[in-house]
This record gives structure tokens, sequence and C-alpha cells, in this order.
């Protein structure tokens, strides 16, 4: 079983929650749903009875998420603003946008090219942009603009500037929407995980061991040591916060940065 396998086969196994909210009826896009937490966000709006759109760059991985889940799957750029108008043509009629594709590069920051930085901004900040106009745009009525960032927006970790920057960004950006929409029936947050038991961190994994010669129990340990639970947060747990922004009883929530992190930040 490769790594990580077995932790995320025992997240999966858990039965979601009873307070899920019906989405029936309700159209969502979900970008960078082809792994990781956009599959498990797949997952969980199609079991809330949500019409369930992913899209990204590689065909293989979505075609595996949408047979699994009945959701449709684009292929798309979040960098380009035509390839994103497109997406948002194919996707049809949304009222939950999830902008959630991203990328993770590290370098120690004297040795950060600037080809990495621009990267780094590109699909994790300009993909957010991109998404969230253009979502907003079609939007007709109520709406929910969930933009997927991360603890490295609200804190700074070592040796990865160019993606913290990115994530404070998305943050800001969502908080700057969340005021100018707050007045209709759509709201903007940002969910903002800790390290997530997904293939991401596998790599993150794969990456200290690689630079620093530790094994994998001791390279997780060094994620892990950062939440005050000593843990990795499952992809379900991301899953769970986005549909209580999208049941009853959230339309108050707009503007926020909701870490999920065991309490880190």
């Amino acid at each position: 079983m490769p790594p990580g396998a077995i932790r995320r086969a025992a997240c999966a196994s858990a039965s979601r929650s009873s307070s899920v909210p019906d989405l029936a009826g309700r159209g969502v896009l979900i970008t960078g749903g082809g792994s990781g937490a956009g599959a498990d966000l797949a997952r969980g709006f199609a079991d809330a009875g949500a019409r369930v759109v992913i899209a990204g760059r590689r065909q293989g991985p979505l075609d595996a998420v949408a047979a699994a889940t009945g959701a449709a799957a684009i292929t798309a750029d979040v960098t380009d603003e035509a390839s994103v108008a497109a997406m948002f043509d194919a996707a049809g009629p949304v009222q939950i946008v999830i902008a959630n594709a991203g990328a993770a590069d590290s370098a120690p920051f004297a040795r950060t090219t600037l080809e990495q930085w621009n990267a780094m901004l590109a699909v994790n900040l300009t993909g957010v942009f991109l998404t969230l106009r253009e979502g907003l745009r079609r939007l007709d009525g109520w709406g929910r603009l969930i933009s997927v960032a991360s603890t490295a927006g609200l804190k700074g970790y070592a040796y990865v500037a160019p993606y913290v920057a990115a994530k404070h960004g998305v943050v800001g950006l969502t908080r700057s929407l969340a005021q100018e929409i707050a007045r209709g029936p759509v709201t903007a947050n940002a969910l903002c995980p800790g390290f997530l038991d997904t293939e991401m961190t596998d790599r993150s994994v794969d990456n200290i061991m690689r630079t620093t010669g530790r094994d994998r129990e001791a390279a997780l340990k060094a994620l892990t040591a950062t939440n005050p639970q000593r843990r990795l947060i499952a992809p379900a747990e991301v899953t769970a916060a986005a549909l209580w922004l999208c049941g009853p009883g959230s339309e108050g929530i707009n503007g926020q940065a909701i870490a999920i992190a065991g309490g880190e930040v």
C-alpha cells in the first residue's frame, strides 16, 4: 500500500456527519478535483445531492474521481483566463464555487528562483482570483464562493515563502471579496487546513527524507509537530467545513479564514 494510503483508507471509512445539508438542485464546481482534498470534496458534495463538476489539468485522475462520484469532469488551467471562462461555460449553472486547485514547492529563500515564485503565485493566487471572479460573474442569486487556502495563509513556514505569500494573498482576496458582496445572498470564505493527509503531503515527506536523511516516520513527525493534536488533517474535515458553509445557518459566515488545524493557529 503506498505511503499515506493506510491513513487515508481509515479516514475514508469513517461515516460523514449526519448534519450534511441537502444540496439537491445545487451545482458545484470544484477546481483541483482530481486528487486530495478536491476528490474528497467531490464525494462529499455528491453525497449531499449536488450536481458536481470537477476541473483540473490531468484527465486521468479527473476521470477516476468522476467514475467514483458521478461528477462531470472538465480539463482546465486555472492560471489561464480564457481556460477558466471555458471551464464555466462547460460546467453550466453552478451556485457553489470551490477554488481548490493548488501546488506546493520548497526551497531556501536565498535559492528561490523567480520562476518558482511566479509559478506558486500563478496557481495558488491568480488561479483563485480567476476562478472566484468568473464564478461571481455567473451567479444569479444565492451562492457560495469558497477558497481553499492553508494555515500558510495565516502564519509563516520556512522554505516555502512563495507558497506562503500566495496563500496569504488568497485569504486577503477572500476577505476583500466578502466585503463587496455582503449585502447580497452570496458569501465568500477561505478554508485554511494544516498539513493534509494527501498526496501533496506525501511528496513533502519524501522531500524531507531526501534532504535530511530522516526515515519516513521521523519526516512525518516533523510535519505533524506543528499541529497540537500531532496528526495530519483528513480531507473529510475540509469537506465537512465546506458543506457547513453551504447549509442553513451559515448565512452570517462571510469573509472568514477558517483554520482546520487542531489549534495550530
